[in-house]
């Protein structure tokens, strides 16, 4: 499955938080989330804001946050063995990784009726992000997108 756009998918590299120079923001998130700890969600969401916030204009943090909760609560409700969630700011793009340890790719599902409250995660990730995708890694696999900073 991949998203809009084509082409290699560049894993970032290495591990941890890694602070940016002094006075600018983070330029990294990394967190491991515990099995079906659906109370990672809201940190998740925290810790992307305070990332974000030298970065894009307001509601491009608020996509991001949003996109991040459904793929950090799909990694959680639908695996048994927690996630581990990425995010990288350079210059013009952030992307987003959340990855799973359980095998099988996600599938893109057409909600049911308009009060369902399932299937809309991958929907929203399509229809949203500048470009996102999946890619097994190991035992699992990495869901990821990314927002581009759309000019002033």
């Amino acid at each position: 499955m991949t998203g809009r756009q084509g082409g290699a998918d560049p894993a970032a590299s290495g591990h941890g938080r890694e602070p940016g120079a002094e006075g600018e923001p983070e330029s990294r998130l990394h967190r491991r989330l515990g099995c079906v700890d659906l109370t990672s969600v809201p940190e998740v969401r925290r810790a992307l804001r305070d990332l974000l916030r030298h970065w894009g204009k307001p509601d491009a943090a608020d996509v991001a946050e949003l996109l991040a909760s459904e793929l950090v609560t799909n990694a959680l409700i639908h695996t048994d063995h927690g996630a581990v969630v990425t995010a990288t700011v350079a210059a013009s793009t952030l992307r987003v990784e959340v990855r799973d340890f359980m095998a099988g790719l996600p599938v893109l599902r057409v909600p049911v009726g308009q009060l369902g409250t399932n299937g809309r995660g991958l929907v929203l990730v399509q229809s949203l992000a500048d470009a996102w995708g999946v890619r097994t890694h190991g035992v699992g696999k990495v869901v990821w997108f990314e927002l581009h900073e759309r000019p002033t």
